[in-house]
């Protein structure tokens, strides 16, 4: 898509992907989803391009320490694109030639400027192919006993639980189709029959379902080893997490650091319940009250490379820090995602009532 402006500035579709120097990450991730491009536009003066920054820009310095409540400014002055221009092409630059650009760079998007650098208009990868659906499918791990939800799991499997009058399946699944994805296997074993008997192979829910069987547990990736060679990558994601994270935006992240496994990671914040003491041999060097610290956690969503299932065994469990480790210990390139969008892990009563809208 091509949406040329004015001599006055840029149409307001092309404003929309427009930010300062001085916007936040958390106003350039609301941006990037909004526009739906996977990228921001960094203007000055009268539209002129200064930057790009993609939803992986944005992760990457989340991973480096810089919060939401960064500036763009703050990412450019500590990146690789300082004193880089982007890629940019002019509004006469033919669709054959836009292409080629894109994939010798491996971008998905090139600014289109006048000649004073201003931004009259931006190039799609996915306008000038026919865009296709990610060359992914998942596996959604539904199989667990939901012990510690047992007041609620005595008759009905965890992720069948209702969030307002939704199974938590049903919601995961219409995030996987929102993103393209159409091909949803599911990993089941605690009453599985009422998830097939829900879902039955998935074209009433827009997609196409392959049910996974577990006779007995096999952990939180032994299912992998009972699935189909397949080449194309694959997500996995627990049954029992709630999010808004973009999956696209974890596969561009995935494929930009050829890695054989992306994991995806939420930071949580705790308190210490003790005074901290700094110790330098035996002498005190300071103490600090209660500190809060920040660490990220496993959010249970994976993107694997088909390669790496080759090194789950078949009906053995297996579980996904096993897997991290042999990776590492392979040398495998194995990245984190920081997830900035909402995100709720299932796993205790008191999750579950307040995602449901239950009295305690």
């Amino acid at each position: 898509m091509k949406l040329t402006g004015t001599s006055r500035g840029p149409e307001e579709p092309l404003v929309a992907l427009c930010v300062p120097r001085t916007a936040s990450l958390r106003d350039v991730m609301a941006i990037i989803d909004r526009g739906g491009q996977g990228i921001a536009l960094v203007v000055g003066d009268d539209y002129r391009l200064e930057a790009t920054m993609t939803d992986g820009d944005v992760r990457r310095a989340l991973l480096r320490g810089l919060g939401l409540d960064a500036t763009v400014a703050d990412v450019l002055s500590n990146s690789a694109k300082v004193g880089q221009l982007p890629l940019v092409a002019t509004p006469n630059t033919p669709a054959g030639e836009l292409l080629r650009t894109m994939n010798t760079a491996g971008v998905r998007h090139i600014p289109i400027v006048d000649d004073r650098y201003r931004v009259v208009g931006i190039s799609l990868l996915s306008e000038l192919i026919k865009e296709q659906n990610p060359p992914v499918e998942a596996l959604v791990m539904a199989g667990g006993f939901g012990k510690r939800l047992n007041e609620f799991t005595k008759d009905i499997p965890k992720p069948m639980l209702p969030i307002h009058g939704k199974p938590i399946l049903e919601i995961i699944v219409d995030n996987l189709r929102s993103s393209g994805i159409r091909h949803v296997n599911f990993a089941t074993h605690y009453k599985g029959n009422i998830i097939r008997d829900h879902f039955g192979d998935g074209s009433g829910f827009g997609v196409k379902i392959n049910y996974v069987r577990e006779d007995q547990p096999l952990g939180t990736a032994g299912a992998l080893g009972l699935m189909d060679p397949t080449t194309e990558p694959l997500l996995v994601i627990n049954g029992d997490i709630l999010t808004s994270v973009n999956f696209r935006a974890m596969l561009d992240f995935h494929m930009e650091n050829s890695a054989s496994m992306t994991v995806a990671v939420k930071e949580h914040e705790f308190e210490l319940p003790f005074g901290v003491v700094e110790l330098q041999g035996e002498c005190v060097t300071g103490i600090c009250e209660k500190p809060k610290m920040r660490r990220y956690v496993n959010a249970g969503i994976y993107l694997i490379n088909p390669s790496v299932r080759a090194i789950v065994p078949r009906k053995r469990s297996y579980d996904m820090p096993d897997l991290i480790t042999a990776l590492l210990n392979r040398r495998e390139r194995v990245v984190g995602f920081p997830i900035a969008e909402d995100w709720v892990d299932i796993g205790h009563p008191a999750d579950y009532r307040k995602a449901a809208g239950i009295d305690a």
